[in-house]
């Protein structure tokens, strides 16, 4: 197919207003000539709503960029070339990992009912790159599908290597809030002082107060310990942390002071298969020998001996 010709003006450009944030589609209002830009020499711009001119989507004119600086073979060699390279393809694995392209839009996705299209309404969306135009304009939003299609495409692989990138960033996030709290608890002190006071008849608060032998006035206070030291111990218990997973412990800064590529002399010994199985073997023997003592002090027990004989059995 042959490459499109770029060096004629379009009839219709994407716009992104830099005022409102705006994203529409619209003919040209203004069409200046840029000769340096070889590959396509236009620069489009149109009146937004908000009264403000927008100019051509960024991303739009690298699209431009990319489609006419875009190479491929050209010869019948090269073409034949090019299809080897794609037989094989796709493996079961690669169709596993690849078969929710089309659905990461969810444009089509059964998600669309669970996370529908609200531009500012979910927490990501503070930090969401995605046009906040177009995406009110889809069946859902795309980043909340994308990351339930990353979930549902591990569970039903049972391949927890699709979540790898979305775990790790949830573990560094959460060691990051256990740095801010500690670093919080460190500058505000492990304990917070609180002054005492009472109301009088009249509704008026006083501290409470009093003087020692010296005659100077104290205030009385209310220690407690530092607030966030509850969710800290909190957050640690339930994510199933402690100070070795931290690195906080001797024995794993000892070990982190080991040579690297060396095995470590463990102090137990090791037991062989064949000593175990022995083992086993003369534990077998003992309990058989250990049941039949056991049978023959029952046999001569004088209380079950009168009492089988009360109710008629034979001693």
């Amino acid at each position: 197919m042959a490459k499109s010709d770029y060096s004629k003006p379009l009839a219709e450009v994407t716009f992104r207003c830099a005022a409102c944030r705006r994203t529409f589609s619209a003919a040209p209002d203004r069409i200046d000539a840029l000769p340096e830009r070889d590959w396509h020499p236009w620069a489009y711009f149109s009146g937004c709503e908000c009264g403000e001119e927008a100019s051509q989507a960024t991303w739009e004119v690298s699209l431009l960029k990319a489609w006419q600086s875009a190479t491929g073979p050209r010869t019948e060699e090269g073409k034949a070339s090019t299809a080897i390279n794609l037989e094989g393809h796709p493996t079961p694995e690669e169709a596993l990992r690849t078969r929710f392209n089309a659905m990461k839009h969810g444009l089509s996705a059964k998600t669309a009912t669970y996370f529908p299209a609200r531009p500012g309404g979910y927490a990501i969306c503070a930090s969401c790159e995605i046009d906040r135009t177009w995406c009110g304009q889809q069946a859902a939003c795309a980043k909340q599908t994308q990351n339930f299609m990353m979930h549902h495409a591990a569970f039903e692989s049972r391949d927890p290597k699709h979540l790898r990138g979305v775990y790790a960033d949830l573990q560094a996030a959460l060691f990051a809030v256990l740095q801010q709290i500690l670093q919080t608890i460190i500058a505000d002190g492990v304990k917070i002082e609180a002054p005492q006071y009472y109301t009088d008849k009249d509704g008026v608060m006083i501290l409470a107060r009093y003087m020692d032998d010296d005659g100077k006035m104290h205030t009385i206070k209310d220690i407690s310990a530092h607030p966030l030291f509850k969710p800290l111990g909190e957050l640690l218990s339930r994510n199933n942390l402690s100070l070795a997973d931290m690195g906080m412990t001797q024995k794993v800064i000892d070990d982190d002071d080991q040579e690297f590529g060396r095995l470590q002399v463990q102090d137990q010994a090791r037991e062989a298969l064949t000593d175990y199985a022995q083992r086993q073997a003369k534990a077998l023997e003992d309990l058989s020998e250990l049941m039949q003592r056991a049978t023959e002090k029952r046999d001569r027990d004088p209380i079950l001996i009168e009492h089988e004989q009360q109710s008629g059995g034979q001693a």
